[in-house]
Formats: C-alpha cells, structure tokens, sequence
C-alpha cells in the first residue's frame, strides 16, 4: 500500500512540475507575442471607416469608429492589432491593416510635410515639439497652405511662456510675468507683422492639435496664411498631463 501511494505521488509531482514548466515558457512566448512596442506615435487611417474596439478582436464591442486620413495617437501592437487613443479620446483597439504609420524621417533642419504623409524633423526639438509640429503642418498642408518654419527665437518665447503657466499654475493667454503673448514677443525683441498664439492642456499631442482645429479661434491661427513662422513648446503638468504653447509670426 506504502510503495503504490509512494508511486502515484511521484506521478502527481512530476505531472505538477510539467504543468509548472508549460506555463513558464507559454507565459514567455505570450510576453513577446501578446504586446509589443511600436516606433512610432501616429498613425494614419486608411478606411474609409474603421471600427475601434475594446479589445483585440472582432469579438470586442465597437466603441466609436475612425475615418480616412484621420490621424490617431498608436501605444502598442497586439498581435494583429494597434492600441490607440482618438481625438475624441477613446482608447480601444483597430485592426493594424487600415493604420498606415507616420515615421519621422531624420534631417538636420526641415519644416515641411508633404501630402503622401512624410514628415521631417527639426533641430533642436523635442519628440512632443516635433510631433505637434508636423500634425500642425499635415493640417496647413491639406488646405493648401505652405508649412510653416521653426524660427529658433520664436521657439525660445513659446517655451519660456509654457513653462511659466506650468510654474505658476495658471492657464491664460496674459502671462503674470510676461504680459500679452505681443508683449512678451517685443521683450524678447521678436520683430514681426503679424502674430497669434494658441495654448491648450492635454494629455496628448494629437489631442491638443485636434482641440484647436475643433475650435474656431484656434484653427484660424494654424491655418492663417499669412504666419510663416511659428514656436512650439510642450511640457510635462500635474494638472494636465501637458501644457502646449504655439506662437505664430508673420514677417
């Protein structure tokens, strides 16, 4: 009786170790399979309609639907699926098939973005500065305005102004410190004929462009024809996640 029950523990033992060792390298393949990072923050929609889910799969409950040449922020691949965030903010999943990535491409100074959806990259900004630059330029380019430049002094105020409102805790086109946005332009001996600034607090880059194209003050400062310049800034609040500050010049 000893040397039967002996036996049959040595069996469960090695059945539970088998089934310990399965798991160890399933859980590791499903590591590197299950959610991947990807290189790149924006992407394109290339149908017509596209249904976002709440989880990877047809399976999942649509939640809301993206369109064509509508752009969303990408955070991860799940398998065959992209997890993204809308400019209405949902989060959810899209079938990576319909999501054409925006790659940066690597320059030492540029401005421009063409309509295939090719970005350039600017010297001296930061990802986030970067990233809402181009989304700024995708929009001027599809109504057929010329894109505007970083001007390196322009940039200098936009970021001074950003990181007052982060310091001061205040969120306002009259700076506490600095005045109007026209007047901190002439302290800092900006010369310009015409000049605009747009501030928002969001939590990302694509959702700050798109709250000022979906307001009318705002849109009408990006797709001003007669700004040739512009100063980005972007940074990190509690309060917001980040504060954005865009500054345009005409000269």
């Amino acid at each position: 009786m000893q040397k039967k029950l002996s036996k049959k523990k040595i069996i469960i033992a090695v059945s539970i170790i088998a089934v310990i060792i399965i798991l160890f390298f399933m859980g590791k393949t499903m590591a590197m399979t299950y959610y991947q990072k990807v290189d790149f923050s924006t992407g394109l929609v290339t149908a017509s309609t596209l249904n976002v889910r709440q989880g990877p799969s047809t399976l999942y409950k649509t939640i809301t639907q993206v369109y064509k040449n509508q752009y969303i922020r990408v955070f991860a691949q799940i398998g065959t699926w992209y997890v993204i965030q809308t400019d209405n903010d949902y989060v959810g999943c899209v079938s990576k098939d319909y999501i054409k990535p925006i790659y940066p491409t690597t320059g030492n100074t540029g401005t421009n973005n063409n309509s295939s959806g090719s970005v350039t990259t600017t010297s001296g900004l930061t990802s986030d500065e970067q990233e809402v630059f181009n989304l700024i330029n995708q929009q001027r380019t599809k109504a057929g305005l010329s894109a505007l430049k970083i001007s390196q002094e322009v940039q200098k105020v936009a970021r001074d102004k950003a990181q007052d409102m982060v310091n001061l805790g205040y969120f306002s086109h009259n700076s506490p410190t600095y005045g109007s946005p026209f007047d901190m332009l002439k302290s800092y001996k900006v010369s310009y004929k015409t000049a605009g600034e747009n501030i928002a607090g969001n939590s990302s880059n694509q959702g700050a462009v798109n709250a000022w194209m979906n307001s009318e003050g705002h849109r009408a400062n990006i797709l001003n024809s007669s700004y040739n310049y512009t100063g980005i800034a972007v940074v990190k609040s509690n309060k917001y996640g980040k504060i954005y500050v865009q500054m345009f010049i005409g000269k």
